[in-house]
């Protein structure tokens, strides 16, 4: 079981903080000849497999390396045209790894932005006075929790399925956020948290809840 990533969104839907704790590898390298017998196609400025599934390579999933090399974006460590580079049989045999993209700090605080409105539609939408709006999302690889404060700022949790303790240590979250950030002089409500000791002890309290569970008092 793990906690993946915790994200903290201030009421006007703005990302203030983000971290990412565990993220489990799902890459596949693999040796092809020429033809390629996957089909790529260009998407979000990435070179995405559009068709063809195999040994773990999926649709969607990413180049990430060519021949042991990082890719960026689009283009080989060397700047050329990851399309253009593998359309040449000279270039073959080639070894290729293909992934889940990480996400850059420009689609996190989209998603972020995202998350806030459809909480606050989702609140409009209860036939309930007053909801609380999502509290939790669940797919078959991972859930996301999140906790409002009365000041509208969220705290957001990712974790495995099976991960249990997530509504403690978002009040957990919550207590450390109030005492190294809000208690922090140099700190402004509503912008980006930049503080060494809620760095420490959030990890901290991370690592409590992925080993032990749920916070006992006094914790």
């Amino acid at each position: 079981m793990a906690i993946f990533s915790v994200y903290v969104v201030n009421k006007a839907g703005g990302l203030i903080y983000q971290l990412d704790h565990y993220a489990p590898r799902a890459d596949t390298e693999k040796t092809f000849s020429f033809p390629l017998d996957l089909v790529l196609r260009p998407h979000d400025e990435r070179v995405v497999v559009a068709f063809g599934q195999r040994d773990g390579i999926r649709v969607g999933h990413a180049v990430l390396a060519i021949n042991g090399a990082e890719v960026n974006g689009r283009f080989t460590a060397d700047g050329k045209d990851v399309l253009e580079f593998l359309g040449n049989p000279a270039n073959y045999p080639v070894s290729i790894r293909f992934g889940r993209h990480r996400l850059s700090s420009n689609e996190k605080l989209m998603l972020a932005s995202m998350f806030h409105s459809l909480f606050a539609i989702g609140s409009q939408l209860s036939p309930e006075i007053g909801s609380s709006g999502i509290e939790m999302l669940e797919t078959d690889t991972f859930k996301l929790h999140c906790f409002q404060t009365l000041t509208g700022i969220k705290f957001m949790v990712l974790a495995d399925p099976r991960q249990a303790g997530i509504d403690s240590l978002l009040r957990k979250i919550y207590e450390i956020y109030s005492d190294y950030a809000l208690k922090n002089p140099f700190y402004s409500l509503e912008m980006p948290i930049r503080c060494e000791l809620f760095d420490q002890n959030l990890k901290l309290a991370l690592e409590v809840a992925e080993k032990a569970g749920p916070f006992g008092p006094g914790s």
